[in-house]
């Protein structure tokens, strides 16, 4: 049985930017493993959008410090090879008069009080960005000039390789079956190649975080939840990759929009998915009613794209908390456990934050950004983080 001064169960976006931090941060040995392959879970159904906008102040924070890793990614991570795929496009936000128009006010200025460059943009200001879309209807426009999207993959495979080069230790192919714990304490973990020995586990399961529950008996409150991205095609109306990533508070779906492959629509509901009973991350099924009720809300707002075509479709599965938030940090009434889990659709936004705080929490290490507000309990104190939005994945 081999000792680690560190294990991280999970090796997609979040596990491998622990990895790394832990790395950097000088925790000895660390061991990360993989139940399939680096980045080959949920991470690679992530759309990329990279925004500091949301609802949640706390959220704004770990989004800002992110956003200043993705900038210059090889430089954070100072490892010429790194990349992200970086598209910086600015973001573009709308709402009608109507529920949504307050809290969107609410939302920029809190962006802007963090010193975000945040714009607001007349109709015609943000037609001359998305010429493809019309704005008759928007009460508010908000613009976030220094915003995009990425590659969560590339990010994930890129914290991975560099967490290696500083000596981590990643095994692939590797389920954990049983988390030990003596006393109070974790021991080690019990694998598919054996049992391995740490005081420190750091678990970023995602949506297999319900085996935490199922290992200690504490309550774990996450659900896989399914949702569906459609890639549409629209001769003669491209969306660009000069084109903003878009978000429609005034669409049913409060759909989110970005360029795709330079000339394409990517597309999905940024609002509550399909609830699966156990976690599954393969394909589902897309009903043909689902896309034609889709399409037809992207054709309010994009008047061309009523004759688009379906270029591609594909589904990708969230972990949801009842607050639509992650649960950060130790866990109550277990020594040595460190979590990540239930990001419900902005895990990869938050990656490079998140991973650092994860790994100052595992070390006993103050942490940049307070975990006092993801913990765990607040779901028994009823101090909950749910966006002003509503449930959904714009928190």
């Amino acid at each position: 049985m081999e000792s680690y001064d560190a294990i991280v169960i999970g090796a997609g976006v979040i596990g491998s930017s622990v990895a790394y931090h832990l790395a950097r941060l000088g925790a000895g040995k660390v061991l990360v493993l993989e139940r399939l392959q680096i980045g080959a879970g949920t991470s690679t159904q992530s759309s990329g959008i990279l925004r500091t906008h949301y609802s949640v102040i706390e959220n704004v924070e770990l989004a800002r410090r992110s956003w200043s890793a993705f900038t210059d990614f090889s430089a954070y991570l100072d490892d010429e090879d790194a990349a992200s795929g970086l598209v910086k496009c600015g973001y573009m936000i709308c709402a009608p008069d109507g529920a949504k128009l307050d809290p969107l006010k609410s939302a920029l200025q809190g962006q802007i009080d963090k010193g975000i460059a945040v714009q607001f943009l007349s109709q015609a200001e943000a037609r001359d960005r998305l010429p493809i879309a019309t704005f008759d209807d928007a009460a508010l426009i908000g613009y976030e000039p220094e915003a995009g999207f990425a590659d969560a993959y590339l990010v994930a495979t890129s914290f991975a390789r560099t967490a290696r080069r500083l000596g981590v230790k990643i095994m692939e192919g590797v389920s954990v079956d049983r988390l030990l714990v003596e006393q109070g304490r974790v021991c080690g973990v019990e694998t598919s190649r054996g049992t391995f020995l740490s005081r420190t586990v750091i678990s970023t399961q995602n949506i297999w975080a319900t085996d935490i529950e199922r290992w200690t008996g504490i309550p774990t409150p996450v659900v896989p939840e399914r949702h569906t991205v459609l890639a549409l095609d629209c001769p003669g109306h491209a969306y660009t990759f000069q084109m903003p990533v878009f978000k429609d508070l005034g669409s049913r779906g409060m759909l989110y929009c970005r360029s795709y492959g330079g000339n394409q629509m990517l597309v999905s509901e940024g609002t509550v998915g399909e609830t699966l009973a156990v976690p599954d991350n393969e394909q589902g099924d897309i009903s043909m009613d689902y896309i034609v009720e889709v399409g037809a809300q992207v054709a309010e707002r994009f008047p061309a794209y009523e004759a688009a075509g379906l270029a591609s479709q594909w589904t990708g599965v969230y972990d949801v908390t009842p607050d639509w938030n992650p649960v950060l940090g130790r866990v109550p009434g277990l020594e040595g456990l460190v979590v990540g889990y239930g990001f419900s659709g902005h895990g990869f936004k938050l990656s490079p934050a998140v991973g650092l705080v994860l790994a100052q929490s595992a070390l006993g290490l103050p942490t940049e950004v307070s975990l006092a507000p993801y913990a765990l309990e607040r779901f028994s104190t009823g101090q909950l983080l749910t966006g002003k939005y509503g449930l959904g994945a714009v928190s």
